[in-house]
């Protein structure tokens, strides 16, 4: 059980923009301490309180993936979780360190999540019909096995749920139909996400349940 230091509340804009100038700052400093950035204002009571929360990279203007870490659980301050993600996502083992000729050629992205909740089922058919696509992110555990994937994966990869399911158990190193074995547990939380337009410049909500609120 992971407990908030205060009652969950939803991020504002102004605060997700300042948690993604927060990343970049974070990221700019950490691989080139040459280059200057300019400070962050005063931060809310939000990023005293605890959560988890990813720092995604993207290129500019193609999109691709270039970098995801995060804290999935409210172990942290939000500050200092950020800050751990951001430079962390620096050296993502699965791309190569970011150089500080990219600082200008990458998108920002941060998702601050809810925390996790296991998904209780009778029979795994059941996860069908308590995962919606484009609210949920998925946490797998079977043993020491653990994989995460993000609630706007799915939407980018156009899955269903079974799809989703199945790639969040590849992330972990299980076979695509471990979300059928009993053993196997399911974790679901949801995420607020917040980007830059273009490097450096508008930082925007992204919605991805098709919503315009």
């Amino acid at each position: 059980m992971y407990l908030l230091s205060s009652p969950f509340f939803m991020v504002t804009l102004e605060d997700g923009k300042k948690a993604v100038q927060l990343a970049r700052h974070t990221i700019t400093s950490f691989i080139d301490s040459t280059k200057a950035t300019p400070s962050i204002s005063s931060l809310s009571e939000l990023f005293q309180d605890k959560r988890g929360v990813f720092v995604t990279l993207h290129t500019f203007p193609n999109h691709e993936l270039r970098g995801c870490i995060g804290i999935p659980y409210p172990v942290m301050k939000l500050h200092d979780a950020l800050i751990e993600a951001a430079r962390s996502v620096t050296h993502d083992p699965r791309f190569p360190p970011l150089q500080t000729a990219e600082l200008d050629q990458v998108l920002i992205e941060v998702t601050v999540l809810t925390p996790p909740e296991e998904i209780t089922v009778t029979k795994p058919d059941e996860y069908l019909l308590q995962i919606h696509i484009g609210r949920d992110g998925l946490i797998v555990e079977q043993r020491f096995f653990k994989g995460l994937l993000l609630p706007q994966v799915p939407v980018e990869q156009n899955w269903d749920v079974e799809a989703f399911l199945a790639h969040t158990c590849m992330k972990a190193g299980l076979p695509p139909d471990a979300w059928i074995d009993t053993q196997t547990k399911f974790y679901k939380f949801s995420g607020q996400i917040f980007t830059e337009v273009k490097p450096h410049g508008t930082i925007e909500e992204k919605h991805i349940d098709g919503s315009d609120n």
